[in-house]
């Protein structure tokens, strides 16, 4: 089991958390193998279709035999049901697009990360008094930069990662971390309906490289 430190020591050093859900499950695990060969660590698969909990178990079981130090979290969970069900698959994280309390007490008691999605000081309020370790800014597309610059020194030691519209340009990643966040979430700008559909694993990989790339190098100035 990986606790909630170990996770969230790793998305901070990381400071990128890929995120995609894709209907087949050997596309699924051939897009994790890429990015983890691109030296990513910790991903997000999203629930967001009916296949979303078998592929999952696809790469959890991939995660535990060829990729043992890689944290495979599960997003875009909105009840109890799913977040348990998922937790019994063997979730190494919780990604949430609302704040659910009910849903962060279960990810508490099973002894995990529990990332909500906020999008106002009240939720952000709601989810830090609640035990979230790191939370998402979500749409990051509709606050932007300024929201978070604007916010962060309310609510001293609390980690914050920006998830939506994120470019993979230096920027955009550089702004977002000038505004005091601890990584930036990625979902289709770096991992695209035409790189899935396409199976384009060099494409990905190269991205993949550049965006740490850029993340690297906006940390250092």
């Amino acid at each position: 089991m990986k606790t909630k430190e170990e996770t969230l020591k790793v998305i901070t050093e990381q400071a990128l958390l890929p995120l995609f859900y894709y209907d087949d499950a050997e596309v699924s695990l051939e897009i994790v193998r890429t990015i983890y060969r691109a030296g990513v660590r910790v991903i997000e698969y999203t629930n967001r279709g009916p296949a979303a909990l078998e592929n999952f178990k696809v790469l959890i079981e991939a995660a535990k035999t060829e990729m043992p130090d890689l944290h495979v979290g599960i997003g875009t969970i909105k009840n109890t049901k799913q977040a348990a069900e998922f937790i019994e698959a063997g979730a190494h994280f919780i990604v949430c697009p609302v704040v659910d309390l009910e849903i962060g007490k279960l990810v508490h008691d099973a002894g995990l990360l529990w990332i909500p999605g906020c999008f106002s000081p009240t939720e952000i309020n709601l989810a830090s008094q609640n035990g979230a370790g790191l939370i998402k800014l979500f749409p990051a597309n509709l606050l932007g930069p300024a929201f978070m610059s604007s916010i962060k020194d309310l609510f001293p030691g609390q980690l914050f990662i920006p998830t939506g519209g994120v470019e993979i340009e230096a920027a955009n990643i550089s702004a977002w971390f000038k505004s005091g966040v601890c990584g930036v979430g990625m979902g289709s700008k770096l991992i695209s309906k035409e790189v899935l559909a396409d199976k384009d694993y060099d494409t990905l990989f190269t991205l993949t490289e550049k965006t740490f790339k850029i993340i690297s190098e906006t940390r250092l100035s």
